[in-house]
């Protein structure tokens, strides 16, 4: 279900106010497979996200715009959520808004640092996100997924 069908409002108009420390619409609404990611983490004024251990994974949602402004940002919090783990990490990116082509180069950098320390990366978008990604021709080098059930099933042990 989306913000917009509950409470009126979206993304541009109250999750990323910079006068706001959290949304609670988000904290509310917004349930991501069978539970909700209650704590997600103001990265930038336009990109939230969040961790959790599950399915022998480390699984990262995200929400909001991940470009050239919050790249940084996005990257730094995945590293040090990641720091002395070795278990695979799946990207949700389904309730993302926009992604560029710094976005882009961040996923495939950490794309690329699982692979050299043998760690499985899968990635979940929603269409946006999916479009962008075949556009430039990634989609199996970040080993997109259709949806987080696939991916969590997707996993190797």
């Amino acid at each position: 279900m989306l913000i917009g069908e509950i409470q009126g409002c979206g993304p541009a108009l109250c999750c990323v106010s910079p006068f706001a420390d959290r949304c609670l619409h988000f904290e509310r609404w917004i349930h991501w497979g069978a539970r909700p990611i209650i704590d997600l983490q103001r990265l930038t004024v336009s990109l939230r996200g969040g961790s959790e251990q599950q399915a022998g994974c480390l699984l990262f949602r995200f929400t909001g715009q991940l470009d050239a402004y919050s790249d940084k940002n996005f990257l730094a919090f995945i590293s040090e959520q990641r720091a002395n783990s070795s278990l695979p990490i799946v990207i949700d990116l389904s309730s993302i808004d926009f992604i560029d082509s710094s976005g882009l180069g961040v996923l495939v950098q950490l794309a690329k640092q699982c692979q050299d320390a043998a760690s499985q990366f899968l990635m979940v978008g929603n269409a946006r996100v999916v479009q962008t990604v075949k556009l430039v021709r990634l989609e199996e080098f970040l080993h997109l997924q259709p949806d987080l059930e696939t991916a969590l099933a997707a996993l190797t042990t």
